[in-house]
């Protein structure tokens, strides 16, 4: 990998964190395109850049973040069945999961499916939770549940909690800001444990790459997030749908038969 490869593998997980399209899944593919060798440093950066588009969140809910004690409470409260499925299938997450086209692809797909079903039988009423608060924690554990199935790339981690409390009963601006902040300790303890495991073995020149992937990953988030929030004011996630149909059909043809 060179730096070029970093600044645009950056720039992919920067717009695609966030969306329910999958920014593991498009980071895998994208490494193909590029014929990027999917060595453990190659999977540790796809990881730990993610760290970049969490920060662009810590700095635009700041507010929410230091001052909403039980906000905090329910994103602990998802956070638990990620954390504890993510810790114990680590090495798989890693090994076999990460890197793998061929899932990335299936998983896209059916992503896009489930995404334009839900957008068929989902409407919004006013009695559906309008804010965080109101969340119960009964709805917080079965979002993260829900959230532990991202481990697989392509699913989507913003898809796999957007999805459940849509149908839990939560307006979309509720349910897509609730997504944001389960990211921070979702993707902060994910980053920390790679960091770990990988002994902070990297040499200079990596910790360099890894630098830059996380400043352009934040800056291109930060973009992404705003232009997210007022999407969904005027539109449904089908548009996201088709496009993950129409992507995994795409590297279907010209990159896995």
């Amino acid at each position: 990998m060179n730096l070029i490869h970093a600044i645009i593998l950056s720039i992919v997980e920067g717009i695609t964190e966030f969306l329910p399209i999958s920014s593991t899944g498009h980071m895998v593919l994208a490494a193909k395109l590029l014929n990027i060798q999917e060595t453990d440093f190659v999977k540790s950066f796809e990881i730990i850049i993610q760290l970049g588009a969490i920060l662009a969140i810590v700095t635009l809910y700041w507010n929410t973040i230091s001052k909403n004690i039980n906000v905090w409470k329910k994103v602990i409260t998802a956070f638990i069945p990620t954390g504890i499925i993510g810790f114990v299938l680590y090495k798989i997450i890693k090994n076999v999961l990460l890197g793998n086209p061929i899932i990335t692809v299936y998983a896209l797909l059916i992503g896009g499916i489930l995404l334009i079903l839900l957008e068929k039988i989902y409407k919004e009423k006013d009695h559906h939770v309008d804010n965080m608060e109101k969340i119960s924690y009964k709805n917080a554990f079965l979002i993260g549940l829900f959230q532990s199935v991202s481990i697989i790339p392509g699913v989507s981690r913003s898809a796999a909690t957007i999805i459940p409390a849509l149908l839990l009963g939560t307006k979309r601006k509720t349910a897509v800001e609730f997504s944001f902040l389960l990211a921070i300790p979702t993707m902060l303890a994910a980053t920390s444990l790679d960091l770990i495991k990988s002994s902070f073995s990297f040499t200079m020149p990596e910790y360099f790459i890894l630098a830059i992937g996380l400043i352009v990953s934040f800056i291109v988030a930060l973009f992404t997030v705003k232009f997210l929030l007022d999407f969904i004011k005027k539109h449904t996630f089908i548009p996201f749908g088709i496009y993950r149909i129409v992507l995994a059909i795409f590297f279907w043809i010209t990159i896995l038969r």
